[in-house]
Parts: structure tokens; sequence; C-alpha cells
């Protein structure tokens, strides 16, 4: 589909949802992608990014860097607690903050580096037993426990579950970033960006709808 038309459909669905031009950032998820397709995107001036692996956004991102000024690249996959310490100083933003031990790495590591990427926490709105994130019902006491650590809590992120209506869950995330004053949302892939950003995403993740399908045997 390209970027320019995942752009087009975004203004329109801001339009459609009564939202202000702009009000919605698209991450380009760059995850496992040729080298060119990125580069392409990046020649055509967009410059947030989403990664999936630490290892492999610090195998390409530093020399990006440095070809396009502006890149800014969030943290979108699971995060171990063993790379934390990589992932805090590649990326801007973090959107998988999913347990405390987690978060606890991330405020030793704020503390020595005096700075710390923009945290989101991921939420499990389908109480998905295989998938990672905070539980509904645990999510307001680990806002207040992560806040109490100095955290920078920016927004909310989740997946929802593949065989069931997105929309419930963005509207469960939207009332619960907003029961907590947390102003990002991060939701909607390249499936349902539209749904979530009706339902009010600050942030939409989109990857193959821009890039082209992703070819894993390639890593």
């Amino acid at each position: 589909m390209g970027l320019s038309a995942i752009k087009g459909r975004i203004a329109a669905a801001e339009a459609a949802a009564g939202r202000a031009p702009g009000s919605v950032q698209l991450i380009a998820v760059s995850k496992v992608q040729p080298a060119e397709r990125v580069e392409a995107v990046l020649a055509e001036g967009h410059r947030l990014f989403g990664e999936n692996y630490v290892q492999e956004a610090a195998g390409k991102w530093p020399a990006w860097r440095a070809r396009f000024p502006g890149a800014v690249v969030h943290m979108i996959g699971p995060l171990q607690t063993n790379k934390a310490k990589l992932a805090v100083e590649l990326f801007e933003a973090i959107h998988t903050l999913d347990r405390p031990s987690l978060a606890v790495k991330l405020a030793n590591l704020a503390q020595a580096r005096g700075a710390s990427p923009d945290l989101f926490i991921q939420v499990n709105t389908g109480a998905e037993p295989q998938k990672a994130g905070i539980l509904p019902e645990a999510l307001d006491s680990f806002v207040k426990e992560v806040r109490g650590m100095d955290l920078p809590v920016v927004g909310l992120m989740c997946i929802p579950p593949e065989s069931l209506d997105p929309a419930p869950h963005f509207a469960m995330l939207a009332e619960m970033a907003a029961r907590n004053g947390l102003a990002g949302l991060s939701m909607g892939m390249s499936s349902d960006f539209e749904a979530a950003i009706a339902a009010g995403a600050s942030h939409v993740r989109v990857g193959s709808a821009i890039f082209g399908a992703r070819d894993y045997s390639a890593r």
C-alpha cells in the first residue's frame, strides 16, 4: 500500500472521528524489513519507527540516524530485562513495560543515567494467558507503583485478541488511560488502526501495510 496511502487513511480517520489533523502519530514498524525498504521510507521524510528486537535495532539504527537526522525509534516488542540497558540507550520510547521486575530495572537504569525513555504500560486487555501485559484489574495499582519509581509513564499500549472485534479493547484502554491521567494510547495496527483512531489512539503501529510482507526466514 505504501506510506502515502497509510497517511491518507490516517488523516481520513482523524477527520471522521472529529480529531485534529496530525493528532495521531504513525509508527512505521520496520522490524525484519530489508534495508532498502526502510531507507525508502526514510527518504520520503518519515522519521518515527518501531522495532521489536533490541539486537536488530542496535545493528542498523545508529548508521541510519547518522544518515537521516531526526529519526526516532520506539521499542514495541517484548523487552527482556537483560536487554534493558541497551534498550534505554537505543530508544526514545518503550511501549512494552509489562511487569514489576522490568519497572525496577528501568528505574535503576534511569537513576544511573539521569534520564529514561518515555514509557507505555502494556495492558493485556483480553486477559490472554499466552500474552504479555498487565491485567486490567491490576493496572491502576501498577501505574501508581511505576510513578512511585519516578519513571516517565506517558501512556498505555495494547494488542487486542486476534479473533475478536478490537473496538471494545481500544475503548477499554482509552478509559483506563483517562482514569489514570495518561494521554498516550499506543493501539491499532495495519488491520485495525482506523478503529483505534476512532477510540482515541495517539500512536498507531503499522508495518506490513507500509513496507510489504515480512520474510522472517531472512532474520
